[in-house]
C-alpha cells in the first residue's frame, strides 16, 4: 500500500500551522531520540496536540515519518539554494555555515536528512525513496551553484560541476558523521576544504578559495 500524507493545500491555513507544528515536534523528536524510540505519545504531547487531531493528519507512524523526511529535505535545499552557491565567496560562507552549525552542536546529529536514510533504508522502501528524492533535490541545488562557477570559469579544468556536486554531497555526509562520532568538526572542515581545493575553486581575482 502507498503512504500518503495530507497536503498542505487541502488543509485551512489553521489546519497547515496543527500540521506544521505536529511535524516540526516530530522531527525534532527524531533527531534526538531516533525514529524507533519515538512514539506517537511522544509526539501527540510535544506538539500539544489530541490524539484525534494527530490521527486526522496522520493515519499512522509511517506517514509521519514520510512526512518528516520531506520537512528535513525541504529546510536542506532551500538553505542550500538560499545561500546561492555562485561565487566563491557565497559557496565558502555556505561551508563555514555548515561547519559552524556542527560545532554549535558539537556533532551530534549528524545530517538530518542522512540520519533518517540510516535508520529507514534497510526496512522500509516508501521511506528510503524519499530519502534519495531528497538527496536528489540536494544535490541538484548544489549543482547550480557550481555550474555558475564553471562558467565563470572558477573551476579547474576539466571539472565536471554535476559530478563535483554529488562528491561535495557525499563528502559532507561523512563529514558529519565523523563530527558526529568524534564531537570534533575538523575532519568536516578538512574534508570539504580538501574538495574544493582539489576542485581548483577559485574567487573573483582568481586566488584560490579559503
Amino acid at each position: 500500500m502507498t503512504r500518503t500524507t495530507s497536503g498542505p493545500g487541502r488543509l485551512t491555513p489553521k489546519g497547515q500551522r496543527t500540521r506544521a507544528r505536529i511535524v516540526d515536534a516530530a522531527a525534532r523528536l527524531i533527531w534526538e531520540r531516533g525514529v524507533t524510540a519515538t512514539t506517537l505519545e511522544d509526539v501527540k504531547l510535544a506538539a500539544e496536540v489530541s490524539s484525534s487531531q494527530l490521527y486526522h493528519y496522520f493515519a499512522d507512524k509511517e506517514q509521519l515519518i514520510n512526512a518528516v523526511v520531506e520537512h528535513q529535505a525541504d529546510k536542506l535545499v532551500n538553505n542550500t539554494a538560499n545561500a546561492n552557491l555562485g561565487t566563491a565567496e557565497s559557496l565558502a560562507a555556505w561551508r563555514d555555515l555548515v561547519v559552524a552549525h556542527a560545532d554549535a552542536i558539537h556533532g551530534q546529529g549528524g545530517c538530518p536528512l542522512g540520519a533518517l536514510g540510516s535508520q529507514l533504508a534497510e526496512y522500509d522502501p516508501e521511506a528510503r525513496a524519499l530519502v534519495a528524492a531528497g538527496f536528489g533535490r540536494w544535490a541538484n541545488a548544489i549543482q547550480e551553484g557550481l555550474r555558475s562557477l564553471n562558467e565563470q570559469g572558477r573551476l579547474a579544468a576539466g571539472v565536471d560541476p554535476d559530478d563535483l556536486a554529488v562528491t561535495m554531497l557525499a563528502a559532507l555526509q561523512g563529514g558529519l558523521l565523523l563530527a558526529q562520532v568524534h564531537r570534533d568538526v575538523r575532519p568536516l572542515r578538512t574534508t570539504l576544504q580538501t574538495i574544493l581545493t582539489m576542485a581548483g575553486v577559485t574567487d573573483s581575482d582568481g586566488e584560490p578559495m579559503r
